[in-house]
């Protein structure tokens, strides 16, 4: 068995590990924190659940470590961890203070949603880590209080996550406002193609880091597949959580909207339930994880975005009310149960226009889920996807034409 002290980690750091009861690495934590010591850049695939986190943090604290600045010049920031998300950027933070308590290292978070002035506050003083959201991050940048011309390290976290959100702009921007001669560490659950491409432009002849390819589905999660109407699936969840369904669960939906119909209608049935969206407000999601983490609430429905990187302890069941449309997004939900030698289920309500989807999951996944077709909601097999009509037509009269196209205008695009 492999033990940190074998990864070359100084004593302060080792100390700080044993009393956040760690013994051994994880196997991301063994592959990657030799590379990152040696300045090497890293694309690394694992999950959340996999020990990442300090597969980063610990070699960056060594690396600065060994050549700390001294104060009377006031800290440079000399390490940048961009998140996609305020929830991640927090926990990422969390992680740095634990393992950095025995230097003089410091770290700060900053994330929008928030108030800018404490965070500037904390900036003017001098850090050495910034763990950032690219939104706030950028916004701090224009303003002039952060200044990232001497980043040695620059991390990308759940960087499939990022580009889903629209950050891929951002992410390259901020790659380019740090210093040329930077290692860059990019972290990913999954590796679609638009990651290998940022991944090629940014990265200098990068270690690969393979930890449990996401095709594999948890092997202690049950999966059960129910083919449902859409508008039956409020009623096939209710007759579920009244017959079958018991204990924690996380329920996905794939919008916010959706989350929030769902809470309503489950609060109304008597259920104890929370939900968890973009939405929310940064209090309000702590204190929903809060509830539900102290047994207060047993359900919690969220999108994926919300969902990404929050770690929940025995959960018993996952329903995925809607279908992702991305197949390793099916993996990762369902991995969020079983774990740690404990068993899961997961329960899937796939309606006509979501069977493609499940095809796509089964390929990925490589095996069939099992149909649960005794229930009293079932989806006639003919069922087309509905199709919807918009309401009311045209603003225009048939067979009158807008000024615009009256006029032959050239449109821009």
């Amino acid at each position: 068995m492999m033990s940190f002290k074998d990864l070359h980690l100084n004593r302060p750091l080792l100390r700080a590990i044993a009393e956040s009861g760690y013994n051994e690495p994880t196997l991301v934590q063994e592959q990657t924190i030799p590379f990152v010591l040696e300045g090497k850049d890293v694309i690394a695939s694992a999950q959340t659940g996999t020990g990442k986190t300090a597969a980063f943090a610990l070699p960056i604290l060594q690396l600065l470590f060994d050549n700390q600045d001294a104060p009377k010049r006031g800290k440079k920031i000399k390490a940048l961890i961009v998140s996609p998300t305020r929830e991640l950027a927090i926990q990422i933070e969390e992680n740095f203070k634990n393992y950095s308590k025995y230097t003089n290292l410091t770290s700060t978070v900053v994330f929008g949603g928030a108030s800018i002035e404490p965070q500037i506050d904390v900036l003017k003083k001098g850090i050495d880590i910034l763990i950032a959201t690219p939104g706030r991050l950028l916004d701090l940048h224009k303003q002039d209080v952060v200044n990232l011309d001497f980043i040695e390290t620059l991390v990308l976290d759940e960087a499939d996550l990022m580009l889903d959100m629209g950050f891929i702009d951002d992410v390259k921007k901020i790659e380019r406002l740090c210093s040329k001669e930077k290692q860059i560490l990019l972290f990913s659950a999954t590796m679609p193609f638009k990651v290998e491409q940022l991944a090629n432009t940014i990265l200098k002849s990068p270690e690969r880091v393979e930890v449990s390819p996401t095709s594999s589905a948890a092997k202690s999660v049950s999966q059960l597949l129910f083919y449902v109407p859409k508008p039956k699936k409020i009623e096939l969840c209710l007759h579920l959580l009244r017959n079958t369904i018991k204990g924690n669960m996380l329920i996905f939906r794939r919008t916010k909207f959706g989350v929030d119909k769902l809470e309503q209608t489950l609060i109304k049935n008597g259920y104890k339930v929370e939900s968890f969206h973009g939405d929310k407000t940064q209090n309000d999601r702590q204190d929903a994880l809060t509830r539900f983490k102290n047994g207060d609430a047993n359900i919690l429905i969220a999108t994926d975005v919300a969902a990404r990187g929050i770690d929940i302890d025995n959960l018993d069941a996952v329903i995925n009310f809607d279908i992702p449309n991305i197949p390793e997004t099916y993996v990762h939900r369902i991995g969020r149960t079983g774990r740690a030698g404990n068993s899961g289920m997961s329960y899937s309500f796939c309606s006509a226009d979501e069977k493609l989807y499940i095809k796509t999951i089964q390929q990925l996944i490589q095996k069939e889920i099992a149909i649960e077709s005794e229930h009293p909601y079932p989806l006639d097999p003919k069922a087309k996807p509905e199709v919807h009509k918009k309401q009311g037509g045209s603003k225009h009269k048939k067979g009158r034409k807008s000024e615009a196209s009256k006029k032959k205008k050239k449109r821009w695009y």
